[in-house]
Order: structure tokens, then sequence, then C-alpha cells
């Protein structure tokens, strides 16, 4: 039984010496995780921690043929792959909301794509997500924030400079407490920021 997953590439779409293409299916013999076999994300966002997204492309695979190893994130392995469409850094967020909502009971879920805009959410196990140029997100106590810093419009585009996630533990990131993405870190900013 294939499982929907999500894996990171190098832009020319390798991954570790390996060449890959979009729409192509690969097979190995063994599948042990961080060993053999191909690798992928259930959670999208967990991507991130493997491919940066300044150096990187995203696509939709389905991995068969699992490991039983399992990892301290959703990286899984298998010894089959089908590789799918690629994602840009929106697909993703919204697929990370979707996969963060099949996970938890509350089903509160704030996102927000425009240029300087916000995203709060209250209650725990909540998600907080916010993918625009100049914008901030805030959380309670138990939920967690994910955000995309972008730099200045160049003609084009705001391009995409980092993106991370975190949950509010109170701790390390305080609830109820805006924050933006500056220099791939949080940092709080006032409502008015």
């Amino acid at each position: 039984m294939s499982i929907k997953a999500y894996k990171g590439f190098n832009k020319d779409m390798t991954c570790r010496g390996f060449q890959y293409e979009e729409g192509k299916e690969y097979h190995e013999d063994n599948a042990v995780l961080c060993e053999s076999g191909f690798h992928a994300c259930e959670n999208p966002l967990d991507c991130f921690k493997y491919y940066s997204p300044r150096e990187s492309v995203y696509h939709e695979v389905e991995l068969d043929e699992l490991s039983e190893k399992k990892s301290d994130d959703s990286k899984i392995c298998g010894k089959h792959i089908k590789i799918g469409a690629r994602l840009n850094i929106l697909n993703i967020a919204n697929l990370a909301v979707k996969y963060i909502n099949s996970k938890i009971d509350d089903k509160n879920t704030a996102t927000n794509t425009g240029d300087s805009s916000a995203a709060t959410v209250e209650g725990k196990d909540s998600v907080a997500i916010t993918t625009g140029y100049d914008s901030k997100v805030k959380a309670s106590l138990g939920s967690a924030i994910c955000i995309c810093e972008r730099g200045k419009w160049n003609g084009e585009t705001y391009p995409l400079l980092a993106i991370k996630a975190a949950i509010i533990d109170g701790e390390t990131l305080k609830p109820d407490t805006w924050y933006k993405l500056k220099d791939g870190e949080f940092v709080e900013v006032s409502e008015d920021e």
C-alpha cells in the first residue's frame, strides 16, 4: 500500500547523488531509514529540515514497501517511490495545515497568504500560518506557528528567504505574542508592526 508524502531535492532534482525526474518511478531492494531506500516526509514542513527552501525544490511522492523503523519526525523510507508534481511554498503551507489538522482533535487553524497580513489562533493544539511578505503570527500556549520570510519586491515577486515552524512552549516562544521571521529567526513584534 503506497503512502502519499513529500520530498525535497537539490534544484537539479538530485538527492544524495541520485538523479530523479518528475513522473518517474524508482525501486531499490532495501529500505532502511537513514541508510538505504527512498526517503520522504509525511508532514511537508519536515522537508525543510533536510532541504533549505532557498536551495531546493519539493515534490509530492508516493512511497511503497515501507521500512518499519520510525524517525523522530515524519520521515519515512520505502523501497519504491513515484515522483509527483512539484510544490511551491504556498502548496506546502496548505498541505501542512491539512496534515496538522489530521493529527489534532481541535481543528482550530488560521492561514493567511496576503502581504503584511496576520494569522492568530486561540486554544491548544491550533496552528497559525502566514506566507505573505512582512506578515506576522501569534498563538496560544501549546499551539504552533509557521511563518515565511520574504525579501523585497524584485519586479516579479517577493522572493522566499526562509520558512520556520515551532510550537509555542512558553519558554522559547511566548503565548499570545506576535512574531515575524527575520534572518530566519523568530522575533517578537508589536501589534502595529
